[in-house]
């Protein structure tokens, strides 16, 4: 099976195996990330993000002396730049310069920096998707927090780029989750489906949040209404599966579970679903 990935809502461990198998929810990189050092955190009040002077601050003592230099010239060149074009330059070279020393929450800043002056889609996306690689890895809740942050920021321009990504959209509104501002997420969610109920990730995603919250009933509801119209998306099959298995109906959710197993045609996915059919009978 894939490596499992955080969900940024703390799902269960069937949604994990239901969102690695079907699709990622947020994107993934096999390159590692320096983990971040839980107590390097001290400062602000608890569930504040972390300040960046004080993660730069941290990240800078772990630096060879050789690399300082050229990073300290590096930031004298943003502050001094003065043509728009020189700052881009300059923020890419610090992000490619931290990249290099597998410090990927100041890389990404760096990078986002430069992308919200470029002030395109695709790279305002791209810098977004480097603080959610880096989510995996995050141990200290507070830098958790500021990347996500990052993130919302950067989706948020790059959505006024383009107002009818629903992918953003969603994507933005995992972030919410992971920021204590759970309803914020929610109504993002609810948004995509008005405008767009085939959205499969959108419904999977507000599904997996009502199974989360207790409310299976919901869950189960939306993804009857959206197999109405779908009733091969083993990807609901599952969800709707683990929604009956969360409130308890354990022969329910085992013939959703084998009914989702004859739409796929990956071995691998079948045993997987079959290894977690045996873990909760």
């Amino acid at each position: 099976m894939q490596k499992k990935q955080v969900l940024l809502v703390g799902a269960a461990a069937a949604l994990l195996i239901v969102l690695v198998a079907f699709g990622r929810t947020i994107p993934h990189s096999d390159k590692k990330a320096m983990p971040t050092d839980t107590h390097m955190h001290s400062g602000g009040q608890e569930g504040q993000p972390i300040a960046f002077n004080e993660l730069l601050a941290a990240a800078k003592q772990k630096v060879p002396a050789s690399k300082l230099l050229s990073i300290t010239t590096l930031e004298n060149k943003v502050v001094r730049g003065d043509v728009k074009n020189q700052q881009i330059a300059a923020y890419k070279e610090l992000y490619a310069t931290w990249d290099s020393l597998n410090q990927l929450p100041i890389a990404a800043y760096y990078l986002g920096e430069a992308a919200k002056l470029e002030n395109s889609e695709k790279s305002l996306t791209f810098a977004a998707n480097l603080f959610l690689e880096h989510l995996e890895h995050a141990q200290d809740p507070a830098v958790s927090k500021w990347e996500s942050l990052q993130a919302i920021t950067l989706l948020d321009q790059a959505l006024q780029l383009s107002p009818g990504n629903d992918s953003l959209k969603i994507k933005q509104a995992l972030l919410y989750m992971n920021t204590g501002e759970p309803m914020t997420g929610v109504a993002k969610l609810k948004e995509v489906v008005a405008t767009n109920p085939d959205n499969v990730e959108a419904q999977l995603t507000l599904a997996n949040l009502a199974i989360q919250s207790g409310q299976n009933d919901k869950a189960i509801e939306r993804m009857e209404t959206f197999l109405q119209k779908h009733p091969d998306e083993a990807k609901a099959i599952f969800v709707m599966a683990e929604a009956y298995r969360s409130k308890g109906d354990v022969k329910k959710a085992v013939e959703l579970f084998e009914q989702c197993k004859k739409l796929l045609k990956d071995p691998s996915l079948k045993a997987e679903i079959d290894n977690y059919i045996k873990s909760i009978r």
